[in-house]
């Protein structure tokens, strides 16, 4: 879906006009409750033990490959990276809680908040192997996206290394919309990143909110945890292309 555009009195195209759009707030440090999990504000006392354990289940490190920082040798350097990085308002991370155990199986964050512009960024995220593939997992997503939204963003985006084929298959299967590669867009663990870019506007979060909730509900997987329907399934047809410049 490309940005509606208008034309001035010279004759040149420019962008739609906002209105009585107003700068949203930062997001709140507070709980995000779902059906299958609530997203806490990192707590390194509360959560580091237990969150250390659950992502040591991916015993080949392969969660941490495409992150700038990890695997932590064991539970010390994990809580003083966590004390060092995740109590901040910019990257704002949370410990996603699955609600039946409260244990913590997952990280995720805000960053580059910016509500001048009314963008949002999701990233840092690293799943246990017990939250992948669940329905916790999307909803997960679903929340965050959810809250900038409802708080008055325009723009919610996900960043990942072009090489990151899963991370690039997940954003996709989420909806996001896919803007390009930035190439040698940054460096991390002494390699170049090339950087897939991808994002969600406001006027489509509606249709995706729905599809979300509806792909969430029980009725929707069967008695052995399997879906009957695909979340791209519910989602409407979006036009995913980013128009040319004319000469």
């Amino acid at each position: 879906m490309t940005s509606p555009a208008t034309t001035n009195p010279l004759g040149q195209p420019i962008g739609f006009a906002i209105g009585d759009w107003n700068s949203p707030p930062h997001p709140a440090r507070t709980t995000l409750e779902g059906r299958y999990c609530r997203l806490e504000p990192v707590d390194p006392a509360r959560h580091a033990s237990r969150l250390f354990q659950e992502l040591s289940e991916d015993r080949e490190g392969r969660n941490w490959t495409y992150l700038a920082y990890g695997p932590f040798a064991d539970l010390a350097s994990f809580r003083d990276w966590m004390h060092a990085t995740c109590l901040g308002s910019d990257p704002q991370f949370y410990a996603i809680c699955r609600r039946d155990d409260d244990t913590p199986v997952g990280l995720a964050s805000y960053l580059r908040i910016s509500p001048a512009s009314g963008s949002i960024e999701v990233g840092h995220l690293n799943y246990a192997p017990s939250l992948q593939r669940s329905p916790a997992a999307t909803e997960a997503m679903s929340l965050m996206m959810r809250q900038a939204f409802e708080l008055g963003y325009r723009r919610y985006e996900w960043k990942c290394d072009a090489l990151n084929f899963p991370s690039r298959r997940a954003a996709e299967r989420l909806g996001f919309t896919f803007e390009g590669i930035f190439r040698q867009a940054t460096i991390y663990k002494g390699r170049n990143r090339d950087t897939a870019w991808y994002s969600i506007v406001d006027r489509e979060w509606p249709d995706l909110n729905e599809a979300y909730r509806s792909w969430l509900e029980p009725a929707n997987f069967d008695t052995n945890g399997k879906q009957v329907l695909r979340l791209r399934d519910l989602f409407r047809p979006q036009e995913n292309n980013i128009p040319p410049t004319s000469s």
